[in-house]
């Protein structure tokens, strides 16, 4: 049933779905009216439009990334996202602010964890799916979920944020959706969310933060001596075991590479019974259209490719992504996915790097607990308190979860 009825609200590339109109609640302000439109892909705008309301050079957020999971299978009914993209036009037309949205019929790849929500719908007799997510697809990464052109001033910035926040709550009505859910957001745009009375869920992830290290033995000067020898061991076990490590930007991978780094990709999945969504397509795409924000940490033993790490950067940030390998060798994910990240971020003055979600295992090894929030509506009000009621609980677990996790730090104490 539900891939009849999304068959329904497909339309054509290049075409809008349908037109909302936002007027200010202050009616003497003709200049703050604005047209929300839908769009089932980013294939309908030229690319510059929908990066110049990006503030940070984010790559997820770039429209080169994001039509590539459209362009490359990476999206529809076998992965259950949808794209249905909010766009804001003002009265000359022009885009001044967006969001990256998703139908999605499952939950998959989202990493802010629904399934007993779903299960409580199943239990009373209602259908969770679908739902709409504004997000980046299979990615945990914090960045803004509302796009607003960073020119504009910070109280016509709210009135947008409200407008975006509406026109997506009156979609999803519309088009009968159990609920909206912002994922992975900005600190500073929880407070749009707040604003509009929608509930927020914490989350936790771990994160290192660069405290202008000269190079990776001054990271090291600042930890405590066990955990200081413990890297330097694991390091060592690599280096013995005559593995080479290579650092290779995403335009510098020939297509052979290319088709090896996708192998390890697709094969880390399957181990883990897992379904791998990104073609190598996709990834061939971003090595030739946003090349110089993919890094990737390979691994040789004795001339032979034997491990990669998948890896995205902005102008501040590196993000760890995806790791596979064929065999198991002594330390190497940990030299791949963290300490060559580091090393990496602390050459080229990167202020933090993020290696993904989940892994309590990364505290030793310099990454500190960092909250996330995700802002969630539900459309039925019966179990909308519910599930309020659970965020508030779930919050203060967190919160102590954090303090707790934070006492582990393997930092000196000065």
């Amino acid at each position: 049933m539900l891939k009849n009825t999304w068959i329904i609200w497909q339309t054509t590339e290049d075409a809008f779905y349908h037109t909302l109109t936002a007027q200010s609640s202050n009616p003497e302000n003709t200049q703050s009216a604005y047209t929300c439109s839908f769009l089932s892909s980013l294939g309908a705008i030229q690319g510059a439009h929908w990066n110049r309301l990006l503030i940070d050079n984010s790559p997820f957020l770039k429209h080169e990334f994001l039509h590539a999971l459209e362009r490359n299978g990476c999206l529809g009914e076998k992965y259950g996202w949808y794209p249905h993209h909010l766009i804001v036009l003002d009265q000359n037309r022009q885009i001044i602010a967006a969001s990256p949205l998703y139908v999605k019929t499952n939950s998959y790849g989202e990493f802010v964890f629904d399934w007993s929500w779903a299960s409580a719908y199943e239990q009373v007799g209602l259908a969770y799916y679908p739902k709409f997510v504004a997000s980046v697809p299979y990615t945990p990464v914090t960045g803004s979920r509302l796009l607003i052109m960073p020119e504009i001033s910070a109280q016509q910035k709210s009135k947008i944020a409200a407008t975006m926040i509406d026109a997506t709550i009156r979609e999803a009505e519309k088009l009968n959706m159990s609920g909206m859910h912002w994922l992975f957001n900005l600190d500073e745009e929880c407070k749009f969310y707040k604003q509009s009375n929608l509930m927020l869920r914490l989350g936790c992830q771990y994160h290192w933060h660069n405290r202008n290290y000269e190079c990776f033995d001054h990271f090291l000067e600042g930890l405590v001596s066990r955990k200081r020898k413990k890297i330097r061991r694991e390091r060592r076990f690599v280096r013995d075991q005559k593995i080479h490590i290579r650092r290779l930007h995403g335009s510098e991978l020939d297509d052979i590479l290319w088709q090896q780094v996708h192998n390890f990709y697709v094969n880390t999945f399957y181990r883990k019974n897992s379904l791998p969504t990104l073609s190598l397509g996709f990834f061939k795409e971003l090595g030739t259209m946003m090349g110089s924000q993919v890094m990737l940490v390979l691994a040789f033993y004795d001339k032979k490719l034997i491990a990669c790490a998948i890896n995205f950067l902005d102008d501040s940030t590196l993000y760890g992504r995806f790791w596979g390998c064929l065999n198991k060798f002594h330390g190497l994910h940990f030299e791949a996915c963290y300490y060559q990240g580091i090393e990496y971020a602390i050459e080229h003055q990167l202020s933090s790097f993020e290696p993904g979600a989940q892994g309590e295992h990364k505290i030793s090894r310099g990454f500190l607990p960092t909250k996330t929030w995700s802002a969630h509506w539900i459309s039925d009000s019966r179990l909308r308190a519910a599930i309020e009621d659970f965020c508030r609980r779930e919050k203060r677990l967190m919160q102590h979860e954090c303090k707790e996790l934070m006492s582990l730090s393997p930092y000196r104490v000065n």
